[in-house]
């Protein structure tokens, strides 16, 4: 399609009529989105949640990412709790697959390599990184902010911020029903894209690694009427031969590795990861959509025809959201630096925490600042579109941070409006104490300092666990 250069069209004047008011705006209805809503609302706050499909949960649900990554430390102390611990809590364990508590952190060579196949143990230790049928995921998240009494609108696709006296006061929004505005005194903007902050002129990096796991495109599936009790066994006693048929696999452009699910005959599939995309540019996702639908169809055919326990599988459902890991990052008051995290990892407005990268890392505190425009007033963003640096942001952008996140904007945001003060200006003592209240963990047990290493090799230890689970991918192919 040839646009010639500088062309456009005029479009008329027009004025927009206001959909409403409320006194916490959240854009955005992800994990951070929904911690946001339901945080605020508890503190009795008037709460808007928007969100452009017709589920809550964001990639953990519409984008079938529902392996939830870490939410302990390398000792099995949980470090991520309040409203991500009672969301997991309330999926149940019939529907949640994971080890139980007094496993976390074991060193047990079988212990380990019995999780490792079902995504839950890294460098041979145990991990609380449960996955969780996302149906049941999504129903969790509509209940919690149903409860919370808060208004959510489905179907809206947000495409400018209102903005007054260098504050954000609220957002335009499209959707089928036209053209609306809503009014608030704090938005939140839980995008992920960080679309809110982009629309208001915040400043923000799209900085990124092009060829690391961090910055890739796919969209995931499932297959059904698999066998994985006789699938798992293959991959675990027949290892060999496992690697020879990933190979065969690899040599017809098939890089997929079967991840268990809570039930034993559906099969989650996460890859393939595709690199040189841009979450930004519709062209792009909209490429990676047709390849990794037509891959999962590949995919079928040579996993009936070669893998023990697929040999009756079928396509149960590709996801309705792409997965996107990376597009902007906020320019906050305080950026997240791998540099720190690696040194020292913490910050004095905590707000909540993330497991190291590896065990010489210390556990992470996130600071508030990094939710918080360097300028731009009346807005937060919390989520994977805080503000860090590429490397510390490739574990910050996971489901478990951005609960951590959401929860304590949610307080923060409901706190500006009581106080009829600036975000940046919240009282973060009383912030942590709402938090810990409410059940979060901003401190880490013990400290949290991992072992005493060089920088050398913690520099080594890094570069493999930022794409940990694309190298454990990849073994099985090499």
């Amino acid at each position: 399609m040839d646009t010639p250069a500088n062309s456009a069209v005029a479009e008329p004047a027009r004025e927009t009529p206001v959909y409403g008011h409320c006194d916490v705006l959240v854009i955005g209805g992800g994990p951070a989105g929904t911690a946001a809503a339901v945080a605020a609302a508890r503190e009795g706050a008037e709460v808007i949640l928007v969100e452009r499909y017709g589920c809550l949960g964001g990639l953990s649900t519409g984008g079938l990412v529902s392996w939830i990554d870490r939410m302990a430390d390398w000792r099995g102390n949980l470090v991520v709790a309040g409203i991500g611990e009672e969301i997991m809590d309330r999926c149940g364990k019939d529907t949640t697959l994971g080890p139980e508590r007094d496993v976390w952190g074991s060193k047990n060579p079988v212990e380990a390599a019995y999780w490792r196949v079902r995504t839950a143990a890294l460098r041979g230790t145990v991990q609380w990184s449960p996955t969780v049928d996302p149906e049941i995921l999504k129903l969790v998240s509509h209940d919690i902010v149903r409860e919370a009494k808060v208004r959510v609108i489905m179907h809206c696709w947000v495409v400018a911020a209102i903005e007054e006296d260098n504050a954000v006061t609220g957002v335009i929004f499209e959707s089928k029903q036209g053209r609306y505005a809503l009014k608030a005194p704090v938005v939140i903007d839980c995008t992920g894209d960080g679309d809110v902050f982009a629309y208001a002129n915040a400043g923000y990096d799209d900085d990124f690694d092009a060829e690391s796991a961090h910055a890739r495109l796919n969209t995931s599936f499932r297959f059904g009427n698999v066998n994985m009790r006789r699938y798992l066994d293959f991959r675990m006693l027949r290892h060999a031969e496992h690697k020879d048929v990933m190979r065969r696999a690899a040599a017809e452009g098939i890089k997929l590795l079967a991840h268990p699910t809570p039930y034993e005959s559906v099969a989650l599939f996460l890859t393939p990861k595709l690199a040189g995309y841009s979450a930004l540019n519709i062209a792009d996702l909209t490429e990676v959509e047709f390849i990794s639908r037509d891959v999962a169809r590949k995919g079928l055919e040579f996993y009936r025809a070669n893998v023990p326990g697929f040999e009756r599988a079928w396509i149960h459902d590709t996801a309705a959201q792409i997965g996107t890991r990376h597009a902007r990052r906020l320019s906050g008051v305080e950026r997240i630096t791998i540099d720190h995290w690696r040194a020292d990892g913490r910050y004095p407005d905590s707000i909540g925490l993330c497991p190291g990268f590896t065990e010489a890392f210390p556990t992470l505190q996130i600071p508030y600042r990094s939710l918080v425009p360097e300028s731009v007033d009346g807005l937060l963003a919390a989520g994977r579109n805080l503000s860090a640096d590429t490397k510390s942001h490739a574990a910050l952008r996971e489901i478990p941070e951005c609960w951590v996140m959401g929860e304590a904007a949610g307080i923060a945001a409901t706190m500006a409006v009581a106080g009829k003060i600036k975000v940046r200006d919240v009282d973060v003592a009383e912030l942590q104490s709402k938090l810990e209240i409410r059940g979060a963990i901003i401190d880490p047990p013990d400290d949290g300092r991992g072992r005493e290493d060089d920088g050398e090799s913690m520099e080594s230890e890094l570069e493999d666990s930022i794409h940990w689970r694309a190298v454990d991918e990849q073994r099985a192919f090499d």
